[in-house]
Formats: C-alpha cells, structure tokens, sequence
C-alpha cells in the first residue's frame, strides 16, 4: 500500500505540499503532547504553569487536526466497521445506563470523560496514526518525552526532591496515578527506540541500544509494576512486528527468545543483589510485598465479578461500582480492568459493546498490520501496547489515553491520500 502520495506536479517544497506537511507534524507533535501531558505535568516547571497542560494541548491540537482532516482523502478499511460500531454503541449504552447510576460525584466526573474526550481522541488516533508524517512526530515526541521524564523522575528520585505528583504538598492519590503515568511514557518510548534498534545499521544501533537499556532501567524508579510489564511487551513485540513485516519469522522468534532471557535474567540478578531495589520503587514493589497479602487489584477484580452477576443483566451504572462494592462515590477504587467495569456498570450489553469495540479493535488491527509499511505497524505497536496493558490492570473507561490508543490501533486500517485539485 502506499501512503500519502504527493499529488502529481506538488514539488515538496511548494504550498500545495507543505501546508499538508506542516499539518501533518502539528497534529503528530500536539497529539503527543496530549497523549501524554498527564505525565509532563510531573515535570519541574510544567506543573506550575498558569492553564492546564492538557486543555492547552487540546486547544493548540483541533485546528491541524481540522486541517488535516480536510487537506486528506481518508479512507477506511472493512475490517473497522465492527470496532468502531461498538465504540459507538458502547458510549451511547453508558449514557443511558447513567440514568439508573446510583453515583452522582463519581457520574459527573466521568461520563463526560468517556462521551465526549473518548470520541475525540480516538479520532485523533485515527488520524494521527495514518498519516506518515504525523507518525513520525508522535513517535518522535514519544521518544524525547519519555527520555525526559525519566531522566527527571531519576533526579527527583536521587535528590529528594517532590517530581512525581508535581508541586504542592504531597498527595498519595496523585502521586500513585503521576509514577503510572511517567512509567507509561517510559515504556512507549523504550518500545519506539527498540524498533529504531532494528531500523538501524552497524554502528548506529549503539545509541539505539543505549537508550533502549537506559529507559528499562529508568522504568524501575517510579513504581509502576504494570509499566514494567508494559515496556517488556513492547521493547520484545514491536520489533519482532517489524521483522514479521519484512518476512522474517525466524529472527522474530529469535528477538523473542532473547529479550525475554535477557529480561527475566537481568530482574534474577537484582533481585539477588542486596539492597540493589533501594531508590528503585518498581523492584520494591515487586520483590517487596508480602506474599500472603492478596493485591488489591484481585479484591476489585473480584468484586466487579461478582456485582457483575448480581445487577445482570443491565449494570449498576456509570460509576456505580464503587458504591456498591463499599469504596463510596470516588473514582480511586474502580474495577482496574476494562472489561470487568464494562459488565459491572454496564452490565452485558456494556461488555458486548466492549468486547466489540476493544476486542474487535485488536483483530483489525492483527489483520491491517499485514497491509502496512512494517516500520509503521511497529511504531503504532509500540505506542499502544503498554496501554492495552494498563487497560486491563489499571485505568477506567474514562482514561482518554486509551481511547486514544484504540484510534491508533485502528489507523492501520486508515489510508491518507493526497487531495488532487
């Protein structure tokens, strides 16, 4: 398939070419800044400016998205009308399951998050991860952000100094949800510099390398066990995506093989030096956890279980859960699995829908992957793996991330074409 042919006659550097271009790397480069501006507020000095970091984002982002949406032929595979169908259904479900929702705080807070940011951003995956250029700023805004907030998260760590949560007094919620988010960051850029590893050549692979090494390492100082196992899948994944893509199964394999040796042998090391988890919270948490304390994800996971079957078939309602399960009506301690929420509050229609739009979501994107340049179904790889993670073992239906995600995940079915005349 080819992408985003410049029109016949357009020479690159005329207007015709370059206002699309600049679009293009304006979308890709603000849509970064959105995706992950949860994380760059934990940064010294970012936390103190006077508007919001995520509404200024969103505010700078709408008019190269609008513009690119209008300067593009776009056109969608087959394969995405199941997902995106569902998504639909999904949101419109919800807003008519917030009519018997016993919540009223927790409600108003996050039914306007999955209705109205969740619709936006996954078109902005969709538009982003299809165009070429836009690509390209995302992964390599992803890159130089993740590289910056550990290399900040690390300093903070080695000076004491108050960096995950921003300023202020401390605040355990913030802080907790600031490591997740700055692991978040960190394991989408490991995974993007491990696929420009295998892009490179002799020894330009060294800094590749180094940087691949270095952000594993600095994804062992916030905290954040499931970012950990986020960075894994896309550091060992993405590549082998890309070497699938050039028709080379064995090697894939073979890059398999030894990024999980060489993963489960560097965590058997540390955790057999003494004292090697001091100031690195991800191993503290991981080897430091009493073994008869059961995590309070299973609890939750239960829970959503088992209110699930109890308020089948049609749901307690947006941010019902949390009442019932005895959490009160606070968004913190909400069922930490996405499709566990959507059959609690939900109920079975919620996770059809969901099933439909998130499930359905993946396969498209298995089955568009094949018709794609093998560097581009790798970087989308990268950037969305971690986050089906987090899907799954953290965040709410409200997380825009997410939404974001699936839009990338379904881009691979999104063909840009150059509008002619």
């Amino acid at each position: 398939m080819r992408e985003n042919a410049a029109p016949a006659g357009a020479a690159r550097g005329t207007p015709a070419a370059s206002q699309p271009g600049l679009a293009a790397a304006g979308a890709g480069l603000l849509a970064g800044v959105l995706h992950l501006s949860g994380a760059l507020k934990g940064l010294p000095g970012l936390a103190a400016l006077p508007l919001d970091l995520t509404l200024l984002a969103a505010l700078l982002l709408a008019p190269p998205l609008l513009f690119l949406l209008a300067g593009r032929d776009w056109h969608l595979a087959t394969p995405l009308g199941p997902p995106l169908a569902g998504a639909a259904l999904l949101l419109l479900w919800l807003v008519l399951a917030g009519g018997w929702s016993a919540s009223r705080l927790h409600l108003a807070e996050k039914l306007p998050h999955i209705v109205l940011l969740g619709p936006a951003m996954l078109a902005a995956g969709l538009l982003v991860g299809a165009e070429a250029r836009a690509l390209r700023w995302l992964a390599g805004f992803t890159l130089l952000a993740g590289l910056v907030i550990g290399l900040a998260t690390a300093w903070g760590v080695a000076t004491n100094t108050v960096v995950l949560g921003g300023d202020g007094p401390p605040d355990p919620g913030r802080i907790r949800v600031q490591y997740q988010l700055a692991g978040l960051a960190i394991a989408c850029a490991a995974g993007l510099a491990a696929v420009r590893l295998l892009e490179a050549r002799g020894a330009a692979r060294l800094p590749w390398l180094l940087l691949t090494l270095g952000l594993a390492l600095a994804v062992l100082v916030p905290g954040g066990r499931a970012a950990l196992l986020g960075l894994g899948l896309a550091v060992a994944l993405a590549p082998a995506v890309l070497l699938l893509g050039r028709g080379r199964g064995l090697a894939a394999l073979a890059w398999l093989a030894a990024i999980g040796g060489l993963g489960l042998g560097a965590l058997a090391v540390l955790a057999a030096l003494p004292g090697a988890e001091s100031g690195l919270r991800t191993l503290e948490r991981l080897f430091g956890d009493p073994g008869t304390t059961t995590p309070a994800r299973v609890i939750l996971w239960g829970e959503a279980l088992r209110w699930g079957g109890l308020a089948a078939p049609f749901g307690l309602g947006p941010g019902g859960f949390t009442l019932a399960a005895g959490s009160g009506d606070a968004r913190a301690l909400h069922p930490h699995n996405h499709a566990l929420e959507a059959l609690a509050e939900g109920g079975l229609p919620g996770l059809l829908f969901w099933l439909l739009a998130f499930g359905g979501g993946a396969l498209a994107a298995l089955r568009q992957a094949r018709h794609v340049a093998p560097g581009r179904a790798a970087r989308i790889a990268a950037l969305t793996l971690p986050l089906a993670l987090t899907a799954m073992v953290s965040t709410d239906l409200g997380n825009r991330m997410v939404w974001f995600g699936l839009g990338l995940a379904l881009s691979l079915g999104v063909e840009a074409r150059a509008r002619h005349g």
